[in-house]
């Protein structure tokens, strides 16, 4: 049986050379992310499931340097070819296991991770883990879909059936309890809706056979509705869908 790293070595090798083209569309949420985690030029930053580099790049245009770990090679791969065309030099990468990762203790500044917490078995061992490298004073910036708890079933099904690679996002009260467990200070939260059309979020993912044209039906069934926490509603005439996405920075004391 296919264990859950093989499917996200699959997922995110079918993924990776979609990702570039596809998160153009997440620029607005990439200088967000920038603006909110308070980043400067004093910054050694870690980008932990870094895939394919799109956040790792944009924070080293405004960090002192910014380290990228994945454990999928083919994202890396776009990673690295992504950093020439942004001409960034202060960046290095990781091949890695995020539950293991090869770095000294307190070594980072800033450790971020961006919609990742949803593919991982263990959660909770890779915030632990983000914990150990981030130096005393330093922030652990966690930023992910947090559905509401009354809703939270529905949203990881569809999520579920969209990619395999998916497990379980967590809302904010669990991220939140995870954070304070390994010893972090909540100094921050937003919430905030990363819009996309139902078509480009599907543009991104692979499915099971057939299950494409059952998710759209779901989404159009959600319409005005909303059972699913993701406002699915129609834009001149395109289905639109939102993510619910927290951005969660923690202190270490």
């Amino acid at each position: 049986m296919e264990t859950h790293d093989q499917q996200i070595l699959d997922q995110f090798t079918k993924q990776a050379s979609l990702f570039q083209a596809t998160h153009r569309a997440a620029e607005d949420a990439i200088r967000h992310a920038i603006a909110v985690s308070g980043v400067t030029g004093n910054d050694t930053v870690l980008d932990v499931a870094c895939g394919p580099g799109v956040l790792t790049c944009s924070f080293a245009k405004v960090a002192r340097h910014v380290t990228g770990i994945d454990i999928t090679p083919k994202m890396l791969d776009e990673a690295r070819a992504l950093q020439e065309t942004s001409q960034v030099r202060n960046v290095s990468w990781q091949l890695g296991d995020v539950y293991h990762m090869p770095f000294e203790d307190g070594c980072f500044s800033m450790i971020i991770t961006r919609y990742a917490l949803h593919h991982l078995e263990r959660p909770e061992a890779v915030v632990a883990e983000m914990a150990r490298v981030c130096q005393p004073g330093g922030q652990v910036v966690i930023i992910d879909s947090a559905p509401p708890p009354e809703k939270a079933v529905a949203f990881n099904d569809i999520e579920r059936l969209r990619d395999p690679s998916h497990t379980t996002a967590l809302t904010q009260e669990g991220i939140t309890e995870i954070v304070e467990r390994h010893g972090l200070r909540v100094v921050r939260r937003l919430l905030y809706a990363w819009e996309v059309t139902a078509e480009s979020l599907l543009a991104r993912s692979f499915p099971a056979d057939g299950d494409r044209a059952k998710i759209l039906r779901i989404y159009e069934a959600d319409v005005d509705v909303d059972r699913l926490a993701m406002n699915a509603r129609y834009v001149d005439g395109t289905l639109h869908v939102t993510l619910p996405t927290l951005i969660t920075i923690g202190r270490k004391p």
